[in-house]
């Protein structure tokens, strides 16, 4: 049976268990990664296993999400659902591996913030699927795609456009715990609660619509 979680997705989820490997070997056992900010100095540390383990373990949980979720549907619903999953796992995979290469910058000691102008570019994205979810008109190809139909032209727009206000306002967000440079710690809650709360809440309002 077809499956969402592609060869692609388990390379991207091999990268990032390479860099932990290597991180690992070149960040001393000892070394604590400053998770908050509170002014010029950080308030909240993370131990290194502790903070390489958090890349891992959100990619395991969303190639095993978007496995289940693959299992549940349909070959026929599989088919008109692929071209938008498959592209969303894709990038919801790299936001982690980035986020654990830039903690493997900041445990050698480099002074690029990765993790930072992650943080941007991952706001970006949020705030421009906002846009296109907003926009979206109904029809075959685009949209969002759910396990179940959503049947009304009405309940469409009403789906997507607060969906599209969610994400845009989650990017915003991220943007300003960028700006202000909030800590790795921080960043790293922000970007799981955008990968696994966006999906959900866009699920249960379309549940919601739909039972109207």
């Amino acid at each position: 049976m077809p499956s969402l979680v592609t060869r692609f997705h388990l390379l991207i989820f091999s990268v990032t268990l390479s860099i932990t490997a290597v991180a690992v070997l070149r960040v001393p056992a000892d070394f604590l990664f400053p998770a908050h900010w509170h002014g010029s100095s950080a308030d909240w540390l993370w131990p290194r296993d502790t903070a390489l383990a958090v890349a891992p373990i959100v990619q395991a949980a969303l190639l095993l999400a978007f496995f289940v979720l693959g299992r549940a549907l349909t070959r026929n619903h599989m088919a008109k659902v692929r071209h938008i999953l498959d592209p969303a796992l894709s990038l919801a995979l790299a936001v982690p591996a980035a986020y654990q290469f830039g903690l493997l910058f900041m445990g050698i000691g480099s002074d690029l913030d990765l993790i930072r102008g992650l943080g941007f570019l991952f706001a970006a994205v949020l705030i421009l699927l906002g846009l296109v979810l907003f926009h979206a008109e109904r029809h075959s190809y685009g949209g969002l795609r759910m396990p179940w139909p959503i049947r009304s032209d009405r309940a469409w727009i009403i789906v997507h456009r607060v969906s599209g206000i969610a994400a845009g306002l989650a990017g915003a967000g991220l943007a300003t715990l960028s700006w202000i440079d909030a800590g790795p710690g921080v960043l790293a809650v922000a970007f799981a609660a955008s990968l696994f709360g966006l999906p959900l809440f866009a699920a249960l309002v379309s549940l919601a619509v739909s039972r109207a």
